[in-house]
């Protein structure tokens, strides 16, 4: 793919940090958006945003060199996050922990503002996977010869910045999830129009996307699974957002229901 949008002699832009830096520009307006919508202060959102992007950050890239200590060798090397190198599920881990303690402050009801971070994080999500096409990090297993994904594998180029084994074909696990999270989020927009109970749209969210990465870690090639279960970590977190996501949607929806026959 192209792992360096802009070389100019010694200085580069990688395409992995602006597509990464894009996705955060629209998950910032997208919470603006639907915060208006919920009636919530602006200038909180903004705030609410930025201290759980660093959150999340640093449990990302915390949860990345946890699981790959090998690739670590200087200082610059644990920092250096524009290299690619950071962990899904530890973003989301950081960034809910730092929220958390931040509506508390600010005293906003935790299901408005998590609905706004569910369909705000996955579109950014969405970009960020088109940044880590072109940086061959979370890249997908070998393909066979015979398997019918043939014709859709990624061969990767032999490049410095590129994190993914080059050469020969493998399951095109980046751009995959990338559709499949444009695609949660065209599922969440419209449902949000007509949302019934707080807690929705993030209960829809963690069940959409818990299903498409339980599923995608069986081509993805970065994370080996757990021995006697066969499972990745990735997926038994995949499963317990599921399982959360089903419990706050079905929970709230019949509290609405009993509600609403009380009426």
């Amino acid at each position: 793919m192209f792992p360096d949008l802009i070389k100019i002699g010694e200085f580069t832009i990688h395409t992995y940090g602006i597509f990464v830096a894009v996705g955060m520009i629209v998950s910032f307006y997208t919470a603006l958006y639907f915060g208006k919508k919920e009636g919530l202060d602006t200038k909180n959102i903004e705030n609410l945003f930025i201290f759980t992007v660093i959150g999340g950050l640093a449990g990302a890239r915390l949860a990345y060199i946890l699981e790959h200590p090998d690739e670590f060798r200087s200082l610059i090397d644990y920092i250096a996050v524009w290299r690619g190198g950071i962990d899904w599920f530890g973003a989301f881990i950081g960034g809910s922990i730092v929220l958390y303690f931040l509506l508390k402050k600010y005293k906003i009801p935790i299901l408005k503002a998590a609905d706004i971070a569910g369909i705000s994080v996955v579109i950014g999500h969405a970009l960020g996977r088109i940044g880590c096409t072109a940086a061959g990090c979370c890249y997908g297993k070998p393909v066979p010869e015979d398997s019918i994904f043939r014709p859709i594998a990624i061969t990767f180029p032999d490049h410095p910045h590129t994190s993914a084994p080059s050469g020969f074909p493998l399951y095109p696990t980046q751009p995959t999830e990338a559709l499949g999270n444009f695609l949660i989020f065209g599922i969440l927009f419209l449902v949000y129009r007509k949302k019934s109970f707080d807690g929705q749209i993030f209960s829809l969210y963690l069940i959409f996307y818990g299903i498409e990465r339980f599923l995608l870690e069986f081509w993805r090639g970065v994370t080996p699974p757990l021995p006697i279960i066969g499972l990745t970590w990735n997926q038994i977190v995949s499963l317990g957002m599921v399982i959360v996501g089903a419990g706050i949607y079905l929970y709230f929806r019949n509290k609405l229901r009993k509600r609403n026959e009380a009426l």
